[in-house]
């Protein structure tokens, strides 16, 4: 869905994300999972995944800022190209086991951030 080598997002609960303008539609793949694409540009923008209540992950590019640190979580490895790498810290022929994403969570919630909000607006 994103005619790129890479597909990259961030994950968030439910209830830490709003839309803030614009309507939307789903698009792409229709199934369980559901991608919700802007109904005026049909730009992807987030996915609320089967099986994870309470969580969406959001297209890193509807950011005005984006975060500045690697990706910490690779997925879906074995639908990648060979030559395509990250450099995340973990990597996955698929999706982590459900019992692995708390532990996931917590690794990443350690780490320094990248950059402060007011390192970022002095």
């Amino acid at each position: 869905m994103t005619a790129s080598a890479f597909s990259l997002s961030e994950g968030y609960s439910a209830e830490a994300f709003r839309l803030t303008a614009g309507e939307t539609v789903i698009g792409g793949i229709h199934g369980p999972s559901r991608h919700y694409h802007c109904d005026y540009c049909k730009s992807w923008l987030y996915t609320e995944p089967e099986g994870v209540e309470g969580f969406v992950n959001v297209r890193a590019t509807m950011f005005d800022e984006p975060r500045r640190e690697s990706p910490f979580v690779e997925t879906y490895r074995g639908e990648g190209l060979p030559w395509v790498r990250t450099g995340a810290e973990h990597s996955y022929e698929r999706l982590p086991a459900m019992e692995e994403w708390p532990v996931l969570i917590q690794q990443f919630a350690g780490r320094e951030p990248a950059w402060s909000k007011e390192e970022f607006n002095p």
